[in-house]
């Protein structure tokens, strides 16, 4: 395509996302953002509202000590509060280590002590939870709340009244912006580095793949812990001038439907278990009419040919699938304009060098399985992972990372997803690292051994799944598993539980005394005649 060669990166030497994007959009009186509580009632925000509060934010945080390059723990719902909190520490240069509201004490800790940061801020919804781990994380100095006032904790809200504005402090391009961790497979989870050059580039993945104009109203789905949020419920479009969405309540099919239609959303990106759950809703063109909706994209892992066929049935959209990772950007996806090959997915976006390699990192004949390679270092890549050297040059095999994902190339270029090359379980719009699930069941007196995998399901892609050697003295039973269930509930976060146990004698090993988890995996794809969720965003 004319773009992909055309195309070249265009990072200049400053950058920061709070001035030279949000400050630029406050010149314009129009919408910015269109919040939506768990009551259903609508909030509005044009972009001099939104620019000015982010100012407010920053003057409060800042003559709270907050510095340029302190490490910021941001733990808030799905309210405005969330994107005035990561643009006020984008304007003070602060780095910002975005967490799942799910995250239990321990979760949190880790990320607090490994990132050395200094400050959390909260909401009163998780606030016990966080209390839990302050003696774990001595180094932190503030805690800073959203929602009301607890003991120990400074009250965001009385500060901001009456605050002054603070357009922040400057940053270059290389200097480091967010930590965000990823789930940890046989070790602990690692932090992806990245600068502020990330938050420039996104706004390429906007204008190609979410296709987004300031005439939109952009709706991605996701949680704000996660790396998809940071793409595109926030860099991505309000880079291309698009107002957003953010909706405080959780996920039902219908009322999804509803809000879609009711808000007249015209670019929709969900997981593929949300699309596949709206699949399933009966006369679902028929009672839902969305003649604004013009552009469907979906971020997680792939779309069933099935959900494909229905949605396009329904509405005459094409969803696009993307691919990509925390460490990166989206790397492959379909984009609007190219032929879709229903499960490919598609070709490299432009300004990435993608191909699948080989043992050597010799670029693969078109049909042979390889590694998922990217070449060079454009600037959405990530700067390394955070005081772990090891693990960043492990990720490479002479110029190209290696994204830890296999597929195959056709004679045309289209990408096709095999499977994973390490052991992470992409579950609805989750990517869950077994070795967590597998601690926690440890941590139970009935458990010798723990052994956790995806196990393919129709709806969420996998589903978490536990094999289980029980300790002497215990026997296997219902009860066992629903108390085994729980457990893992108040141990890590609720997300990750296995939502199935087996009960087994002993686990696959290597000669090494290893548990050989991909066995147990190819068992379960036998049994339940699927296929793998892949690494898709």
């Amino acid at each position: 395509m004319a773009a992909e060669r055309n195309f070249s990166w265009d990072v200049p030497a400053e950058f920061n996302f709070a001035r030279d994007v949000v400050d630029e959009l406050g010149k314009e009186d129009r919408l910015g953002l269109l919040f939506v509580d768990t009551a259903g009632a609508r909030h509005p925000s044009n972009f001099p509202e939104l620019a000015a509060e982010t100012r407010r934010w920053a003057a409060v945080l800042r003559d709270l000590g907050i510095q340029k390059g302190e490490r910021v723990v941001v733990l808030l719902p799905k309210i405005p509060a969330w994107l005035y909190a990561m643009i006020a520490l984008d304007r003070l240069g602060a780095v910002v280590i975005p967490c799942s509201e799910q995250l239990r004490a321990k979760d949190l800790a880790f990320r607090a002590n490994h990132s050395e940061a200094t400050t959390v801020i909260g909401h009163l919804s998780n606030q016990p939870e966080v209390d839990l781990m302050r003696e774990q994380a001595p180094g932190v100095a503030r805690y800073l709340l959203v929602g009301g006032e607890a003991e120990g904790w400074t009250a965001l809200e009385p500060l901001l009244r009456n605050a002054p504005e603070f357009l922040g402090n400057p940053t270059r391009s290389d200097e480091m912006a967010y930590i965000v961790y990823t789930s940890g497979t046989t070790k602990d989870p690692k932090g992806v580095v990245h600068a502020h050059a990330y938050t420039q580039a996104k706004s390429s993945q906007a204008k190609h793949w979410l296709d987004a104009t300031p005439a939109d109203l952009v709706w991605c789905t996701a949680g704000t812990g996660w790396a998809k949020s940071l793409w595109n419920v926030l860099l991505g479009p309000w880079s291309c001038g698009s107002a957003i969405v953010l909706h405080e309540g959780g996920f039902d099919p219908a009322q999804r439907m509803d809000l879609i239609r009711d808000l007249e959303v015209t670019v929709l990106c969900q997981a593929p278990t949300e699309y596949r759950l709206e699949a399933k809703l009966d006369d679902l063109g028929g009672r839902w009419k969305l003649p604004k909706l013009r552009h469907c994209v979906s971020a997680g892992e792939p779309l069933n040919p099935e959900v494909l066929a229905r949605w396009k049935d329904a509405f005459g959209l094409t969803i696009l699938d993307g691919y990509g990772q925390t460490e990166n950007s989206l790397l492959v996806a379909n984009v609007p304009g190219m032929e879709v090959r229903p499960g490919s997915m598609g070709k490299p976006t432009p300004g990435h060098d993608v191909a699948v390699v080989d043992e050597e990192g010799n670029e693969c004949e078109p049909g042979e399985v390889g590694d998922i390679g990217v070449r060079g270092d454009p600037p959405t890549l990530f700067r390394g992972y955070y005081k772990n050297e090891e693990e960043t040059q492990r990720s490479r095999r002479g110029d190209w990372y290696l994204t830890g994902d296999r597929a195959q190339v056709d004679d045309d270029g289209y990408f096709w997803f095999v499977g994973r090359s390490d052991d992470v379980i992409s579950s609805g719009a989750y990517r869950i690292g077994p070795f967590e699930v597998e601690s926690a069941l440890l941590e139970h007196p009935a458990v010798q051994e723990s052994a956790v995998v995806g196990s393919p399901d129709a709806d969420r892609g996998n589903i978490v799944k536990a094999f289980v050697v029980l300790r002497p003295g215990y026997e296997a039973s219902p009860a066992l598993a629903k108390e085994l269930q729980e457990h893992c509930k108040r141990v890590t976060a609720p997300y990750k539980y296995p939502r199935e146990i087996e009960f087994v004698a002993d686990l696959p090993k290597t000669r090494s005394g290893k548990i050989r988890r991909v066995e147990l995996r190819q068992a379960e794809l036998r049994k339940k005649g699927a296929t793998a969720a892949s690494g898709f965003v």
